[in-house]
């Protein structure tokens, strides 16, 4: 079983930057494909982005795509999420998650077996 612990959460202006980190501990990462998901008050959670298991493969939500960027570093155990241009909307409790199996990357939060606690970003305007 893998744990997750998310970092670099905090508030920023909009159009500013940030970089989320999720360590990975327990288990190699590279066992696992890995995903960010977010979720702000009153709303569903939702598919940010995704990682293959080496990092050759990556997919986006639209609404962050050319905005945000996955990568990983196995090495580490690390996951990373830059985060560039932010916006309002882009406020939301952020968490990764580590998902076994082999195949399309998955973008539904059910499909994921591990997560981590969160961390908040907040966008101000």
């Amino acid at each position: 079983q893998v744990q997750l612990v998310e970092s670099g959460g905090g508030l920023v202006q909009t159009g500013g930057s940030l970089r989320l980190s999720c360590a990975a501990s327990g288990r190699t990462l590279s066992n696992y494909v890995m995903g960010w998901f977010r979720q702000a008050p009153g709303k569903e959670r939702e598919f940010v982005a995704a990682i293959s298991r080496y990092g050759s493969i990556t997919s986006y939500a639209d609404s962050v795509k050319d905005r945000f960027t996955i990568s990983r570093d196995n090495a580490k155990n690390t996951v990373y999420l830059q985060m560039n241009n932010l916006k309002p909307e882009d406020t939301a409790a952020y968490s990764c998650a580590a998902d076994t199996m082999v195949g399309i990357l998955p973008t539904t939060w059910s499909e994921y077996d591990y997560w981590g606690q969160g961390t908040q970003v907040t966008v101000s305007s």
